[in-house]
């Protein structure tokens, strides 16, 4: 039989392929509204998926590609991913929102209020996924920073590359603080007794006195603690750093396994994120969550699905390459992976649409449908935060005075 698990979704302007934009199902001139936006996310919230990330950057052109010589061909330009989520709070029923976050650049302080302020918006459906470092035209546009992760190393390995290492340190810290600024107010520290004109109990808020390698941060969070107490935190890991990163600070590691490449298949990877969970995650901390990625194309049929890729292809003038599995064909072909994916012992899979929307309407109403009949998606009645429908407790302030018992404040905030 096969193991149950959670689908996701990564929205990524047009889609993951660079060509999408040109496909007669495509809508590029909408690109920028928010109706397009709020069409993806209700498509992918009526079908009961999980959460949906939202894919950013901090530049025009993709990560460690050439300014110079800007290929014209590519989609160029996108949305906020946090203020895209902020608005598809109450466009949105019970899908998770996990806006991409670089952690070079903006200022932890104000990623942490912006995320505890989607979780209110949301009533307790927020996260953010991390990423490490920045390029050369990132720092170029902010200016404060002379040198940075311009390329990865000749090896392929964030080891051999010195400020590489530095980014994801700084990922960690830039981790560690979003959690203790959400963990800043008690849950009773507001008091609201207008009889005695008390509307807060001052020492139920406290300053982090945070002192690290890249920066250093002593007050609290300006926004109350949110329905979640800590909205999910996310990473997308490929190796060893990476794995670490997640298995010290996030609750949900997105993974890219490859069976075909050595060292890389889904057995591999969740041993090394096991030893390295044992390693950096204290008791009683939960198990890290881990999602698989792949990028699809879906068509009624696997000719159809094979031709819709040449003819990308061809747009693009290069076969489409991922970091993650490719799969073009059926949604059947699709579901036949991610059963695949649940055996071998992954907690959900997280599908990249190639094409948007017409590959995201084909994973609602057919991958999705597919695999419930299956038996192969967990049950989820949509009620509840996003940490609840994932099984994750709501962790109490690391400041609070007395612990408070799962899911006690999810009441007040339910859908």
């Amino acid at each position: 039989m096969t193991e149950q698990l959670h689908l996701a979704i990564a929205l990524e302007r047009a889609g993951w392929h660079p060509a999408a934009w040109r496909e007669e199902t495509a809508r590029p001139h909408d690109l920028t509204s928010p109706r397009y936006w709020r069409d993806l996310l209700r498509t992918a919230d009526d079908a009961g998926i999980v959460l949906a990330t939202i894919e950013d950057a901090l530049a025009l052109t993709d990560r460690f590609e050439q300014v110079e010589g800007l290929r014209r061909d590519r989609v160029r330009g996108r949305l906020d991913a946090v203020l895209v989520a902020s608005f598809a709070a109450p466009q949105t029923r019970r899908l998770g929102l996990v806006p991409t976050v670089t952690t070079a650049h903006p200022e932890p302080f104000h990623v942490a209020t912006g995320i505890q302020t989607l979780d209110f918006a949301s009533r307790g459906r927020a996260g953010v996924r991390l990423v490490a470092g920045a390029s050369g035209a990132e720092r170029a546009n902010f200016g404060r920073r002379p040198s940075g992760v311009d390329a990865f190393p000749a090896s392929g390995r964030v080891e051999d590359a010195p400020e590489i290492l530095a980014a994801f340190r700084e990922a960690g810290d830039f981790a560690d603080v979003l959690s203790r600024l959400w963990d800043s107010w008690q849950d009773d520290a507001i008091i609201r007794d207008a009889a005695t004109g008390r509307f807060l109990d001052a020492d139920r808020i406290h300053n982090i006195e945070f002192e690290g390698e890249f920066f250093s941060i002593t007050g609290a969070s300006i926004v109350p603690r949110s329905p979640q107490g800590r909205p999910l935190l996310t990473v997308l890991a490929h190796q060893t750093v990476p794995y670490r990163l997640a298995a010290e600070h996030a609750d949900l590691v997105f993974i890219t396994p490859r069976e075909d490449l050595a060292g890389f298949g889904s057995a591999e990877i969740l041993a090394e994120l096991d030893a390295a969970s044992d390693q950096f995650r204290v008791a009683p901390r939960e198990p890290l969550r881990v999602f698989a990625d792949l990028l699809v194309v879906i068509e009624d049929t696997a000719a159809a699905a094979r031709a819709t890729a040449e003819r990308l292809d061809d747009w693009a003038g290069a076969p489409l390459t991922s970091d993650a599995r490719i799969v073009v064909g059926t949604a059947a072909d699709v579901v036949d992976v991610v059963r695949e994916l649940a055996d071998s012992g992954v907690d959900g899979v997280r599908l990249r649409p190639a094409r948007q929307p017409a590959d995201v309407v084909a994973i609602a109403e057919q991958v999705v449908p597919l695999l419930r009949s299956a038996g192969a998606l967990r049950a989820d009645d949509g009620t509840g935060t996003l940490r609840r429908r994932l099984d994750l407790v709501r962790p109490e302030s690391r400041y609070a005075r007395e612990p408070e018992p799962r899911y006690a404040r999810e009441k007040e905030f339910a859908l």
